[in-house]
């Protein structure tokens, strides 16, 4: 059993980046596929598969490049289930001057810092790609 699942999301794409692997694979969850659709969406990640299987489906991510390096150079993860980290439409930053990329989930869904601050919603500061 996975004790932070989006932890384990973002250390198996950081893992895989290094190793230059095409695609990594992990256990599917709303959050993490809607985390993935996110990082799509924002040019990260090149694609991805949900693949229905039993117990649990899984989520074959399809990682981009950049020249032979990797679009994501580096992920941190903010909030954790030991202490929750919060934030107010009002004192979203951006990452790197605007380079990267803030994640939050709010009531409106998952959403990023941009959107968040567009629509004036707070909500638990997931973690920042850049």
């Amino acid at each position: 059993m996975i004790t932070d699942p989006i932890a384990d999301f973002l250390t198996r794409i950081r893992n895989a980046q290094a190793r230059k692997k095409d695609s990594v694979s992990m256990p599917a969850t709303k959050m993490i596929i809607s985390i993935a659709e996110i990082l799509k969406k924002e040019g990260f990640l090149l694609d991805y598969q949900v693949v229905e299987a039993k117990p649990q489906s899984e989520l074959v991510v399809d990682l981009k490049y950049v020249n032979g390096v990797p679009a994501i150079t580096e992920v941190v993860r903010i909030s954790k289930p030991g202490v929750r980290k919060y934030r107010g439409y009002r004192d979203i930053k951006p990452v790197k001057r605007g380079l990267g990329l803030s994640i939050f989930s709010t009531p409106m869904g998952i959403v990023t810092g941009k959107d968040a601050v567009k629509n004036k919603i707070g909500g638990e500061y997931i973690c920042y790609v850049y």
